[in-house]
């Protein structure tokens, strides 16, 4: 735990882009100690995410082709234990807008 003190004791951490990946167990039991560590001490935790907040197809009961065509959400993504710790420790901010990452690289290629 030594090695995680600087990521425990600092003021603000930012996660950029959960979900991004499917990470390992063992990535995912780190970053829920980072979180719970970090939530107990009352410190400034950032999360971004592009997911929408909503439960896993498994939790819904969503199956076969449903599951197939539904959009991934962040339950799906990192699982209803983290998304349900999430929900209770984090007040959501919801920003829309285009992703100005397309409009830079087609621009780019013309």
């Amino acid at each position: 735990m030594e090695l995680l003190r600087p990521v425990f004791e600092t003021e603000v951490v930012l996660l950029d882009d959960l979900g991004a990946v499917k990470p390992s167990e063992w990535v995912w039991d780190t970053v829920s100690i980072i979180l719970n560590t970090r939530y107990n001490e009352k410190r400034t935790t950032l999360i971004t995410s592009n997911f929408l907040d909503g439960p896993s197809a498994a939790t819904e009961g969503v199956s076969g082709p449903r599951r197939a065509t539904r959009e991934e959400t962040l339950g799906d993504r990192i699982g209803e234990r983290m998304r349900s710790r999430l929900f209770e420790m984090c007040r959501l901010v919801v920003v829309n807008g285009k992703d100005y990452r397309q409009k830079f690289r087609s621009a780019t290629f013309r």
